[in-house]
């Protein structure tokens, strides 16, 4: 990059747009970039949760490694019968965090995919990132306060 970047403010973006890659220049709310932007906020939800994450780009292999992974977690746990809020201690809920932004990345690459050429495969890998992420969150959440939080229907109701 050398020099490139020794401006941090180059006022390019004063008129609403931002450049891409390749050089061209797109409105900072078309689609490619809310897509590409909410897996970066995703990549920097994880970022807190391990410190340096690294997700390659999205291939088949990957898709099945983290199915891979997903199950030999899931393994542990067991059956869910209630469905899991977000909490449990901290990194537990950081998981969470990172796995609805990962949703919201899969909508958001689904929009996309619509109006411009998506590999499905990257919509795979965020469903099945989103899917490793809840695991993992059941499993720090036990770890961390020996007790996953769980939503039952009849809280709420007059006692």
């Amino acid at each position: 990059m050398g020099n490139r970047l020794s401006k941090i403010y180059t006022r390019t973006g004063d008129d609403g747009t931002t450049g891409l890659g390749d050089g061209s220049r797109v409105p900072k709310d078309s689609l490619r970039v809310e897509a590409y932007g909410t897996v970066d906020e995703l990549n920097s939800a994880i970022g807190v949760l391990l410190a340096t994450p690294e997700v390659p780009p999205a291939v088949a292999g990957h898709v099945t490694r983290l199915e891979e992974s997903l199950d030999e977690f899931n393994d542990a746990l067991p059956p869910l019968k209630e469905f899991i809020l977000p909490g449990g201690g901290p990194a537990a809920a950081a998981c969470h965090l990172a796995r609805a932004i990962a949703r919201r990345a899969e909508r958001r690459v689904w929009t996309l995919a619509k109006a411009e050429s998506v590999s499905p495969e990257v919509a795979k890998y965020l469903n099945r990132l989103s899917d490793l992420l809840f695991v993992l969150a059941r499993v720090l959440a036990r770890h961390e306060r020996g007790v996953e939080v769980l939503w039952r229907h009849d809280r709420g109701r007059g006692a």
